[in-house]
């Protein structure tokens, strides 16, 4: 739930399965009148680094129960794919003892380790062993 300077949002965290194995997409937002998860809304509530946690919190609970499932997820825009770019950076030395941690780069069609600041189009994230 969101709650903030424009009133409350309920929200909703799926993990659907890609037609890869072991992979599955991760998509968050809004849930609509209609019941659907909308995930191109903006609600400008004040609370997205609340948002972000909770979806992190999504993430590790998740890939603690399935460890050998990766997750793949992007912004709904260029500029949220930026604001996940810039959030895993910012953590990026917490999180690395955790996960291995991909960028997508369209134009090579790979996944390479993930470094801040780097020009990406969507992220892959897969617990570590430890």
């Amino acid at each position: 739930m969101s709650i903030g300077k424009s009133g409350r949002f309920l929200k909703l965290i799926v993990f659907r399965p890609t037609e890869y194995d072991n992979i599955f997409n991760l998509a968050f937002g809004d849930i609509n009148e209609n019941g659907l998860l909308d995930d191109n809304s903006i609600t400008d509530n004040g609370d997205r680094n609340r948002i972000l946690a909770t979806v992190a919190s999504a993430v590790e609970r998740y890939t603690k129960r399935y460890p050998e499932r990766m997750i793949y997820f992007r912004g709904s825009t260029k500029a949220r794919t930026r604001l996940y770019r810039m959030a895993i950076g910012l953590n990026l030395e917490e999180l690395s003892l955790i996960y291995e941690i991909y960028a997508h780069i369209d134009s090579q069609d790979q996944f390479p380790i993930f470094q801040k600041n780097m020009d990406l189009s969507a992220f892959l994230v897969k617990r570590k062993v430890l």
